[in-house]
């Protein structure tokens, strides 16, 4: 088998377009592409979580379970918001690298 027929290097080929540099690569092409729909989406989940956990926190009753559920979704909710924001920071690189200086 011809090492550059490889499944691998059709998948490295494939994962390497369009170029990204450092951490950017962990984000998939499509997700690349579509950077402000997926913050958008990360940003919506954020709020979803604080609705749980303050959903949680009105309607659960005074005990640990509580407190823990309710730490959860607010841990998921601060990671949601701030994958988001990470994801709108490329986004706004990517535009101002883009604009003509001048």
């Amino acid at each position: 088998m011809n090492a550059n027929n490889s499944p691998w290097q059709a998948l490295r080929e494939w994962w390497a377009d369009p170029p990204r540099t450092g951490i950017r690569r962990i984000l998939t092409p499509w997700q690349y592409r579509h950077l402000r729909f997926f913050a958008g989406v990360g940003i919506a989940f954020g709020f979803v979580a604080v609705g749980l956990a303050v959903t949680t926190l009105v309607a659960g009753g005074p005990d640990g379970a509580t407190y823990g559920w309710t730490t959860a979704f607010m841990v998921l909710a601060g990671v949601s918001f701030a994958f988001g924001y990470w994801l709108l920071s490329i986004a706004r690189s990517e535009d101002a690298r883009q604009r003509p200086t001048g």
